[in-house]
Protein backbone atom coordinates (compact mmCIF):
# COMPACT_ATOMS: atom_id res chain seq x y z
CA UNK A 1 0.00 0.00 0.00
CA UNK A 2 1.44 3.36 -1.00
CA UNK A 3 1.53 6.20 1.52
CA UNK A 4 -0.94 8.19 -0.56
CA UNK A 5 -3.46 5.31 -0.57
CA UNK A 6 -2.91 4.74 3.13
CA UNK A 7 -3.40 8.44 3.85
CA UNK A 8 -6.70 8.49 1.95
CA UNK A 9 -8.06 5.14 3.23
CA UNK A 10 -6.27 4.82 6.57
CA UNK A 11 -9.46 4.24 8.58
CA UNK A 12 -10.58 1.32 6.45
CA UNK A 13 -7.09 -0.22 6.22
CA UNK A 14 -6.52 -0.06 9.98
CA UNK A 15 -10.00 -1.45 10.69
CA UNK A 16 -9.31 -4.43 8.44
CA UNK A 17 -5.89 -4.92 10.04
CA UNK A 18 -7.33 -4.93 13.57
CA UNK A 19 -10.72 -6.67 13.15
CA UNK A 20 -9.95 -8.84 10.16
CA UNK A 21 -12.29 -9.73 7.29
CA UNK A 22 -15.33 -11.97 7.35
CA UNK A 23 -14.56 -15.06 5.27
CA UNK A 24 -18.07 -15.29 3.81
CA UNK A 25 -19.05 -11.68 3.13
CA UNK A 26 -15.47 -10.48 2.56
CA UNK A 27 -16.36 -7.38 4.60
CA UNK A 28 -14.42 -5.98 7.56
CA UNK A 29 -15.56 -7.32 10.91
CA UNK A 30 -17.16 -4.85 13.32
CA UNK A 31 -15.44 -6.17 16.45
CA UNK A 32 -12.80 -8.54 17.73
CA UNK A 33 -12.91 -10.62 20.91
CA UNK A 34 -9.97 -12.04 22.82
CA UNK A 35 -10.88 -15.32 24.53
CA UNK A 36 -7.99 -15.15 26.96
CA UNK A 37 -9.32 -12.11 28.81
CA UNK A 38 -12.79 -11.57 27.21
CA UNK A 39 -11.62 -8.21 25.86
CA UNK A 40 -13.91 -6.96 23.07
CA UNK A 41 -12.75 -4.15 20.77
CA UNK A 42 -15.61 -2.55 18.83
CA UNK A 43 -14.01 0.50 17.30
CA UNK A 44 -10.67 2.00 16.34
CA UNK A 45 -9.95 5.71 16.57
CA UNK A 46 -7.14 7.15 14.49
CA UNK A 47 -5.57 10.19 16.08
CA UNK A 48 -2.49 10.57 13.90
CA UNK A 49 -0.74 9.02 10.92
CA UNK A 50 3.06 9.22 10.70
CA UNK A 51 5.26 7.58 8.07
CA UNK A 52 7.86 5.11 9.36
CA UNK A 53 10.26 5.85 6.52
CA UNK A 54 12.41 8.88 7.37
CA UNK A 55 12.52 10.14 3.79
CA UNK A 56 8.75 9.99 3.51
CA UNK A 57 8.42 11.79 6.85
CA UNK A 58 10.84 14.49 5.70
CA UNK A 59 8.96 14.91 2.40
CA UNK A 60 5.68 15.23 4.26
CA UNK A 61 7.18 17.83 6.62
CA UNK A 62 8.53 19.79 3.65
CA UNK A 63 5.08 19.73 2.05
CA UNK A 64 3.51 21.10 5.23
CA UNK A 65 6.18 23.80 5.52
CA UNK A 66 5.75 24.73 1.85
CA UNK A 67 1.98 25.00 2.29
CA UNK A 68 2.49 27.32 5.28
CA UNK A 69 4.94 29.47 3.30
CA UNK A 70 2.54 29.71 0.36
CA UNK A 71 -0.32 30.71 2.69
CA UNK A 72 1.85 33.32 4.41
CA UNK A 73 3.05 34.78 1.09
CA UNK A 74 -0.53 34.91 -0.18
CA UNK A 75 -1.66 36.78 2.94
CA UNK A 76 1.30 39.15 2.65
CA UNK A 77 0.56 39.84 -1.03
CA UNK A 78 -3.12 40.49 -0.29
CA UNK A 79 -2.23 42.89 2.53
CA UNK A 80 0.29 44.66 0.30
CA UNK A 81 -2.25 45.07 -2.51
CA UNK A 82 -4.82 46.45 -0.05
CA UNK A 83 -2.28 48.94 1.35
CA UNK A 84 -1.34 50.05 -2.18
CA UNK A 85 -4.99 50.53 -3.08
CA UNK A 86 -5.62 52.67 0.02
CA UNK A 87 -2.46 54.66 -0.67
CA UNK A 88 -3.55 55.36 -4.26
CA UNK A 89 -7.00 56.44 -3.12
CA UNK A 90 -5.51 58.71 -0.47
CA UNK A 91 -3.09 60.29 -2.94
CA UNK A 92 -5.94 60.83 -5.42
CA UNK A 93 -8.05 62.46 -2.71
CA UNK A 94 -5.14 64.69 -1.70
CA UNK A 95 -4.54 65.70 -5.32
CA UNK A 96 -8.22 66.59 -5.86
CA UNK A 97 -8.19 68.68 -2.68
CA UNK A 98 -5.07 70.49 -3.87
CA UNK A 99 -6.67 71.31 -7.22
CA UNK A 100 -9.83 72.58 -5.53
CA UNK A 101 -7.81 74.75 -3.13
CA UNK A 102 -5.80 76.20 -6.01
CA UNK A 103 -9.02 76.97 -7.87
CA UNK A 104 -10.40 78.78 -4.83
CA UNK A 105 -7.18 80.74 -4.47
CA UNK A 106 -7.28 81.70 -8.16
CA UNK A 107 -10.88 82.87 -7.79
CA UNK A 108 -9.91 85.03 -4.82
CA UNK A 109 -6.99 86.47 -6.80
CA UNK A 110 -9.27 87.41 -9.72
CA UNK A 111 -11.66 89.12 -7.35
CA UNK A 112 -8.77 91.02 -5.84
CA UNK A 113 -7.61 92.17 -9.29
CA UNK A 114 -11.16 93.24 -10.12
CA UNK A 115 -11.36 95.30 -6.95
CA UNK A 116 -7.97 96.81 -7.64
CA UNK A 117 -9.17 97.81 -11.12
CA UNK A 118 -12.28 99.40 -9.66
CA UNK A 119 -10.23 101.30 -7.11
CA UNK A 120 -7.95 102.58 -9.88
CA UNK A 121 -10.99 103.92 -11.76
CA UNK A 122 -12.21 106.01 -8.85
CA UNK A 123 -8.93 107.00 -7.23
CA UNK A 124 -9.42 110.59 -8.61
CA UNK A 125 -12.01 111.25 -5.91
CA UNK A 126 -11.03 111.28 -2.25
CA UNK A 127 -13.95 109.35 -0.68
CA UNK A 128 -14.25 106.90 -3.54
CA UNK A 129 -10.52 106.35 -3.46
CA UNK A 130 -10.55 105.67 0.26
CA UNK A 131 -13.44 103.23 -0.07
CA UNK A 132 -11.77 101.49 -3.00
CA UNK A 133 -8.54 101.15 -1.05
CA UNK A 134 -10.42 99.79 1.93
CA UNK A 135 -12.28 97.25 -0.22
CA UNK A 136 -9.10 96.25 -1.99
CA UNK A 137 -7.29 95.79 1.29
CA UNK A 138 -10.15 93.74 2.69
CA UNK A 139 -10.22 91.63 -0.44
CA UNK A 140 -6.45 91.16 -0.24
CA UNK A 141 -6.67 90.03 3.36
CA UNK A 142 -9.55 87.72 2.53
CA UNK A 143 -7.79 86.20 -0.47
CA UNK A 144 -4.59 85.69 1.51
CA UNK A 145 -6.61 84.06 4.28
CA UNK A 146 -8.29 81.80 1.71
CA UNK A 147 -4.93 80.78 0.25
CA UNK A 148 -3.51 80.16 3.71
CA UNK A 149 -6.59 78.14 4.67
CA UNK A 150 -6.28 76.04 1.53
CA UNK A 151 -2.61 75.43 2.27
CA UNK A 152 -3.37 74.40 5.85
CA UNK A 153 -6.14 72.04 4.71
CA UNK A 154 -3.79 70.43 2.21
CA UNK A 155 -1.11 69.97 4.88
CA UNK A 156 -3.66 68.48 7.32
CA UNK A 157 -4.91 66.09 4.62
CA UNK A 158 -1.34 65.06 3.84
CA UNK A 159 -0.58 64.37 7.52
CA UNK A 160 -3.80 62.37 7.89
CA UNK A 161 -3.04 60.32 4.78
CA UNK A 162 0.52 59.55 5.88
CA UNK A 163 -0.70 58.53 9.34
CA UNK A 164 -3.27 56.19 7.81
CA UNK A 165 -0.63 54.62 5.57
CA UNK A 166 1.69 54.07 8.56
CA UNK A 167 -1.16 52.48 10.51
CA UNK A 168 -2.01 50.17 7.60
CA UNK A 169 1.64 49.12 7.22
CA UNK A 170 1.92 48.41 10.95
CA UNK A 171 -1.32 46.39 10.91
CA UNK A 172 -0.17 44.44 7.83
CA UNK A 173 3.16 43.62 9.49
CA UNK A 174 1.39 42.50 12.68
CA UNK A 175 -1.06 40.29 10.70
CA UNK A 176 1.77 38.63 8.77
CA UNK A 177 3.78 38.02 11.97
CA UNK A 178 0.70 36.56 13.66
CA UNK A 179 -0.02 34.25 10.69
CA UNK A 180 3.58 32.96 10.68
CA UNK A 181 3.63 32.38 14.45
CA UNK A 182 0.21 30.71 14.35
CA UNK A 183 1.28 28.40 11.53
CA UNK A 184 4.45 27.48 13.43
CA UNK A 185 2.38 26.70 16.52
CA UNK A 186 0.07 24.48 14.46
CA UNK A 187 3.02 22.52 13.09
CA UNK A 188 4.53 22.15 16.58
CA UNK A 189 1.17 21.06 17.97
CA UNK A 190 0.73 18.47 15.20
CA UNK A 191 4.22 17.06 15.86
CA UNK A 192 3.57 16.82 19.63
CA UNK A 193 0.17 15.15 19.07
CA UNK A 194 1.76 12.64 16.70
CA UNK A 195 4.41 11.78 19.31
CA UNK A 196 1.77 11.42 22.06
CA UNK A 197 -0.32 9.09 19.91
CA UNK A 198 2.75 7.05 18.96
CA UNK A 199 3.71 6.66 22.63
CA UNK A 200 0.13 5.79 23.49
CA UNK A 201 0.00 3.14 20.77
CA UNK A 202 3.29 1.64 21.95
CA UNK A 203 1.97 1.49 25.53
CA UNK A 204 -1.21 -0.21 24.34
CA UNK A 205 0.82 -2.75 22.37
CA UNK A 206 2.92 -3.46 25.45
CA UNK A 207 -0.21 -3.84 27.60
CA UNK A 208 -1.88 -6.27 25.18
CA UNK A 209 1.19 -8.46 24.84
CA UNK A 210 2.78 -10.19 21.87
CA UNK A 211 0.22 -13.05 21.86
CA UNK A 212 -2.68 -10.65 21.59
CA UNK A 213 -0.99 -8.70 18.78
CA UNK A 214 -0.32 -11.94 16.89
CA UNK A 215 -3.96 -12.95 17.31
CA UNK A 216 -5.07 -9.55 15.92
CA UNK A 217 -2.76 -9.97 12.93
Amino acid sequence: VTFDDFHKNSAKIIQVAVFGTDQESKRPKEEIKFVSNNLVVTSVDIRAVEPVDQRTRDSLQKSVTLAIEITTQSQEAAARREAERIEQEARGKLERQRIMDEAEAEKARRELLSLQAESSAVESTGQAKAEAIARAEAARIESEAAVQGARLRAEAQKIETESELERMNAARTADIRFAIENNNLEVEKAEKMAKIETDKFNQMVTALGKETIQAMA
